[in-house]
């Protein structure tokens, strides 16, 4: 099934900026859905952005305010995601996804139920 590793984490101050970094290894991820999550203390895990590695095409939540950039370099079977202008609210535990498109275009969003593979996640703290 294969396994994914984020890394990346860290503490920034508000308004800073962090590029976390998820690779996968044993696993087939030239036409699937990559995806970033997060989780903050006593809330649910959410989606924050995704792409289809078959086009590129990505989903992004609509919190990000075009903050985030998910991209991915498939010969380094690595996706990343660039967080930007970082805000108290973004502190959390950021997980990597992976699992199968919903259409053969892709469709990639952020639902988690639509991921089989995850990531052991990251802490991102952000500090006012």
């Amino acid at each position: 099934q294969g396994q994914l590793a984020e890394s990346g984490g860290g503490s920034v101050h508000t308004g800073g900026s962090l590029t976390l970094s998820c690779v996968a290894s044993g696993y087939d991820g030239s036409r699937s859905c990559m995806g970033w999550f997060r989780q903050g203390p006593g809330k649910e895990r959410e989606g924050v952005a995704a792409i289809f590695t078959g086009n590129t095409a990505t989903w992004y939540a609509d919190f990000g305010d075009g903050r985030f950039t998910i991209s991915t370099d498939n010969g380094k079977a690595t996706v990343y995601l660039q967080m930007n202008s970082l805000k108290p609210d973004d502190a959390a535990i950021y997980y990597c996804a992976a699992g199968p498109p919903r259409f053969y275009w892709g469709g990639c969003r952020g639902d988690p139920s639509d991921y089989n593979v995850w990531g052991q996640g990251t802490q991102v703290t952000v500090t006012s």
